[in-house]
């Protein structure tokens, strides 16, 4: 809950894409984290720093999703938004699988990393704005 005020807070000084493309690089470094585990310890702490990075950003990625639409087409920019979430996260999860069973734990979770740093690179083209200018 303290990650998701502070990200909030965060977004609205520096902006939504800037606050997403951090959270994002963020979320590669504990991939690369989870890759690398070598103590109990390690893995707790690493899902603590998963979940801050959940708070820091999936509440801007929404509020990112409402700043691009008229309000009376949000219901619609949500449900396209959550439905790509959801079609993506079946092939996402079956592909991580399938690397961790042929080539370990440790090459899905970098390729999971990986696969966020270029979410950055392919969001960084689209547009930030601001309802007043709809």
């Amino acid at each position: 809950m303290v990650s998701t005020l502070l990200g909030g807070k965060i977004s609205d000084k520096v902006g939504r894409k800037p606050m997403v493309i951090t959270g994002w690089i963020y979320y590669a470094a504990i991939y690369l984290l989870f890759a690398f585990l070598e103590t109990r310890g390690v893995l707790i702490t690493t899902f603590l720093l998963y979940g801050v990075y959940f708070g820091l950003t999936e509440p801007v990625e929404r509020a990112w999703v409402a700043s691009l639409v008229p309000q009376k087409l949000m219901g619609r920019a949500f449900g396209y938004y959550n439905g790509a979430i959801g079609i993506a996260s079946l092939p996402a999860s079956l592909i991580f699988g399938l690397i961790w069973q042929k080539w370990g734990y440790e090459y899905a979770f970098v390729t999971g990393g990986l696969f966020a740093l270029l979410g950055c690179v392919l969001i960084s083209g689209v547009k930030e704005a601001r309802r007043a200018e709809l």
